[in-house]
């Protein structure tokens, strides 16, 4: 079994919601065999994550991440970062940090290094640009990302590298671009969403990630999954760059019925966004397990 929580369902600006941040956890036996997942990915760890994580694990069912009243961070496996937005990497320092000084293997003592998991796009420039200064330098030295993390680097297949993970030996993970930012043209701005894959029953899931409203490169993705998780901007904006959603309501009808929304301002439970629940599948709530695929 797969499931995914979200830490936060927010936009990178909210305040009634922490930033949309998913956690990931694969079961053997389903959560209700606790005490913890056999795997966990975090989906980005944003700049509120470390507080969403650190309220999360007092709900009923994640007190796997819980040790002695603070986050138990050896609990996360791995974590893999869409793009370089705060909202996205800014609590990397802090797993880094606690990983690497305070949840260090006591009888061995050695450093803890989660997996971090990246198209190397995106990875090149997140140590130099968003990492390197508050990580970069410790006592007797410096460090360097491989110092906190052990890296997994995603290449495109056609250029010989590996351009997925698995997960628990059954999830896969393909990252496809997504056009969210645009320097000049589309896509020359790295960021990224998930298509994750059940091995056993074929069935797939889509995390859409930051990005425009594009259901012309999206739209084959979509109609496979069963179901989709989809980034939206509830507020009408000139050129903007998340997708809308009053584009998203242009989509057919059984794409959206199976659309959860999520990366919202705080107004999304204002009367006017009503429609949302019987037009989508609704908007996602934080600290709620979804299940993304079952079975042993």
């Amino acid at each position: 079994m797969l499931t995914l929580t979200f830490l936060g369902v927010g936009s990178a600006f909210a305040k009634r919601n922490f930033q949309s941040n998913a956690l990931v956890e694969a079961w053997s036996r389903g959560p209700h065999s606790p005490p913890s997942p056999d795997d966990t990915l975090l989906i980005d760890f944003g700049a509120t994550g470390p507080l969403a994580l650190y309220q999360l694990k007092s709900t009923p069912g994640f007190e796997y991440l819980d040790r002695h009243g603070q986050i138990h961070y050896p609990a996360i496996r791995r974590v893999f970062v869409t793009h370089l937005h705060n909202d996205h990497v800014g609590g990397l320092e802090e797993l880094a940090m606690m990983s690497r000084y305070l949840c260090a293997d006591p009888t061995a003592g050695n450093a803890r290094r989660p997996q971090l998991i990246a198209p190397a796009d995106v990875l090149d420039p997140l140590w130099e640009n968003c990492l390197k200064g508050g990580l970069g330098a410790h006592t007797g030295g410096h460090a360097t990302l491989a110092d906190y993390f052990e890296v997994v680097a995603l290449r495109p297949d056609d250029a010989g590298g590996l351009d997925r993970f698995v997960v628990a030996g059954r999830y896969e993970f393909v990252p496809f671009p997504t056009h969210h930012i645009q320097v000049h043209h589309p896509f020359d701005w790295p960021s990224f969403g998930l298509s994750i894959h059940d091995r056993v029953s074929g069935d797939s899931v889509l995390y859409s990630s930051d990005t425009r409203f594009d259901y012309a490169g999206m739209g084959p993705r979509m109609r496979a999954a069963r179901l989709i998780f989809h980034e939206v901007q509830l507020e009408a904006q000139p050129d903007p760059v998340h997708a809308l959603l009053g584009e998203l309501r242009t989509l057919p009808e059984d794409v959206r019925k199976k659309m959860r929304l999520y990366h919202f301002s705080d107004a999304w439970d204002s009367p006017m966004y009503a429609f949302v629940a019987s037009e989508f599948a609704g908007f996602a709530q934080p600290h709620r397990r979804y299940t993304l695929f079952a079975g042993a």
